[in-house]
């Protein structure tokens, strides 16, 4: 006897749920965590707002008040109309019903805002990393892993952040439960606060391009340790001089190395990565070819 001929079908995905699968959408409906991020967010009555997927409108309609101008990307369709429906007694709010990341930052000052897609964060935030200098911020509600590691909460940082911390703070805000969002997703929230700092940490031509060069060749892990990975560059005295200045071991892990010790690094190399300039670029063309070999296997 054929044990499925009388179960019933398998329901069949609407329309409405591809495109929620597609769109990989979880949208937040927990006040409480709603009011986090806007205080995370800290908008401002003469602020410009850029909203990355409103969704339903529930963050939307908690900024609307608090700024002179939002504008709410939205790529579903199917929300258009409820969105514009929720937020018609909100003038200073626009809804344009695109994909944000297709978008063109603003021409004046501006903060992101948004809880997006677990699947489009590194995307987004290369977006946000590329509106220099209009954006002054961005909150962004992320899986919280994605924010932790960004940050630095779990000891270990990553080279994006590195890369950027001259001009860019990255910070963590809090924990989102994944209780506080429909539909559930599989793992927790983390609010992510990017600040573009008003005065770049690093403000001298040489100092920001040695920097820059230290922290790529650093995280390609030649040789298994930091010390080994600039050594490839850096006479031995003047690293080791630098590593003591910046309070490491010469076995440290790339990983391992806060923003503030790169960047004691950086000021401590700056002359030695200058005059060393041709091989600072064969080093860095080697790890370009690598990275391309790489994404050809």
């Amino acid at each position: 006897m054929d044990r499925n001929r009388h179960q019933p079908p398998a329901p069949r995905r609407t329309e409405r749920d591809r495109a929620r699968r597609a769109y990989g959408q979880n949208f937040l409906i927990d006040p409480g965590a709603v009011a986090r991020v806007v205080r995370a967010a800290r908008p401002g009555p003469g602020d410009l707002l850029v909203e990355v997927g409103a969704g339903k409108g529930v963050l939307t309609e908690a900024l609307a008040p608090r700024c002179r101008e939002l504008i709410s990307y939205e790529i579903d369709r199917h929300l258009i109309p409820g969105l514009r429906e929720r937020l018609a007694r909100y003038p200073r709010v626009r809804v344009v019903p695109q994909d944000f990341l297709t978008a063109a930052p603003p021409s004046e000052p501006f903060a992101l805002v948004g809880n997006v897609p677990y699947a489009r964060t590194a995307e987004i935030v290369a977006w946000a990393l590329r509106a220099a200098p209009q954006l002054t911020s961005a909150t962004l509600l992320t899986q919280a892993e994605y924010a932790r590691k960004r940050t630095g909460d779990y000891g270990r940082w990553s080279l994006l952040t590195v890369r950027s911390w001259p001009e860019v703070e990255w910070r963590l805000c809090g924990r989102v439960a994944r209780a506080a969002f429909r539909p559930v997703p599989t793992v927790d929230g983390g609010i992510l606060r990017l600040t573009r700092r008003p005065r770049p940490l690093l403000t001298d031509p040489a100092a920001r391009s040695a920097y820059a060069d230290l922290v790529e060749l650093g995280f390609t892990g030649l040789g298994g340790s930091l010390h080994a990975s600039l050594r490839r560059i850096c006479p031995a005295r003047a690293l080791d001089r630098a590593f003591r200045a910046a309070g490491l071991g010469r076995e440290v892990v790339v990983a391992y190395v806060t923003p503030e010790q790169w960047l004691v690094l950086a000021q401590e190399l700056t002359e030695v990565v200058a005059r060393r300039g041709s091989a600072v670029s064969k080093e860095l063309m080697v790890r370009v070819k690598s990275r391309v070999d790489s994404s050809n296997l």
